[in-house]
């Protein structure tokens, strides 16, 4: 299949980078980050690809994640940590701990955002998937930017998928999300590309909107490369956050079990933060008779782990699929279903172009499961199709665009 290439309406090239020109900037990033580790790891991705676009920029992320703690924070970066929620539906969200005051909860990352955000006083704003944060709580500070005059960029940016059309259409237009967008932000910037999934016809965006949507195709991460280790295939299983991966991990062990003496396979099995201490224990306790099993809490960093690997069960996140692709690892994807869709369109589009094998939610089972793992590590890679890995550099190269705007209305 030929290379899927970038659309050339929906990017401006060739913008001058100012870096070298101008003080380092100040850039702000929001990550609500509710539910798994997805949005807090792309936006450490995209402030540190910043970081190194503009030596001496000081970068503040603020966020719900109660994971960023555990990541390695560049130097130049730092952040503010709100009140955690979780997601329990796909438009509803509580308390995750403070769970007796939800009112007192929403107010407080309300009033921490817009202090915040009016005190660091941003050249440039990023908000993740969003426009009005989490039940509105970004709209207050929007409206002060706007109405103090500053001159503040500000974007919103959003993964290739949100979740089915039909829903979503319907959320943006209950939330009042393109009225927002009009009237606050500069731009929008999708991370995929229009020839996988046409964010802006498929959830409707109007033509305002559209008219400063562009698509930046998907952001490869950093990799590294190994010698090859030799010995039994080796098999990253892997969950992202792991709330909800206990059945995928289930699935593949038993399965691993039934396995004959003769067939040999090194696995590690990642169970993610917010897997429940009880299962993670259960796992270890009920399949500690299979040889050659790791299995750890959680790994930040998992370039080694991918490098490594000939072979990666997980789920199909966002953030996922790019490590994949970024590794170009033979995958296969047990994509979520519930609450959103997401993973679930995403996974069945790559599987469409070959990319990466899918099990569908409702066919997990360990015989399926391990029969699929051992036809895949049978069989020589498929001719497969590629996909635009150079959002970062034109990312980068929209935030240089922006920040000179910026300047010259200064």
């Amino acid at each position: 299949m030929p290379e899927l290439t970038f659309p050339p309406h929906a990017f401006l090239q060739g913008q001058t980078n100012v870096a070298a020109s101008a003080s380092p900037p100040k850039i702000l990033l929001y990550s609500h980050d509710t539910f798994g580790m997805g949005n807090i790891r792309r936006t450490l991705l995209i402030s540190e690809e910043l970081t190194a676009r503009y030596p001496g920029s000081s970068i503040l992320i603020i966020t719900g994640s109660p994971m960023i703690h555990a990541f390695r924070i560049p130097e130049g970066i730092d952040y503010i940590k709100l009140p955690c929620l979780d997601r329990v539906e796909a438009e509803r969200y509580v308390p995750r701990h403070l769970t007796g005051c939800p009112k007192e909860v929403n107010e407080t990352r309300a009033a921490i955002l817009k202090e915040s955000i009016l005190r660091f006083d941003p050249d440039l704003m990023i908000v993740d998937k969003r426009a009005g944060g989490v039940g509105g709580e970004l709209l207050p500070a929007l409206a002060a930017i706007r109405g103090s005059g500053r001159q503040t960029k500000l974007v919103l940016g959003v993964r290739d998928i949100l979740d089915e059309p039909e829903r979503t259409r319907k959320v943006l237009a209950e939330d009042g999300s393109f009225g927002t967008i009009d009237r606050f932000y500069d731009e929008v910037w999708i991370y995929g590309c229009s020839a996988i999934f046409d964010t802006v016809r498929e959830y409707g965006f109007p033509e305002s909107v559209a008219r400063k949507t562009y698509y930046c195709g998907y952001l490869k991460r950093p990799v590294v490369t190994t010698e090859p280790a030799g010995g039994p295939p080796r098999i990253l299983v892997t969950t992202g956050g792991g709330g909800d991966g206990s059945p995928m991990i289930e699935a593949y062990l038993a399965g691993l079990s039934t396995l004959p003496r003769k067939i040999a396979l090194r696995t590690t099995v990642i169970f993610g933060p917010q897997m429940p201490a009880t299962r993670r224990h259960d796992f270890r306790q009920n399949f500690s008779y299979l040889a050659d099993v790791t299995f750890l809490d959680f790994e930040a960093e998992l370039s080694q782990q991918y490098a490594q690997a000939d072979l990666v069960i997980s789920q199909a996140g966002y953030n996922t699929v790019c490590e994949l692709l970024s590794f170009s690892r033979r995958a296969i994807l047990i994509p979520r279903a519930y609450p959103v869709r997401e993973q679930l369109i995403r996974a069945r589009l790559l599987n469409a172009l070959g990319l990466f094998e899918l099990i569908e939610p409702e066919d997990l089972n360990s015989e399926f499961v391990i029969s699929k793992v051992m036809a895949v590590l049978n069989s020589h890679p498929a001719a497969a199709g590629t996909l635009d890995l150079d959002g970062l550099p034109r990312l980068g190269q929209r935030v240089a665009s922006l920040l000179e705007q910026q300047r010259w209305a200064a």
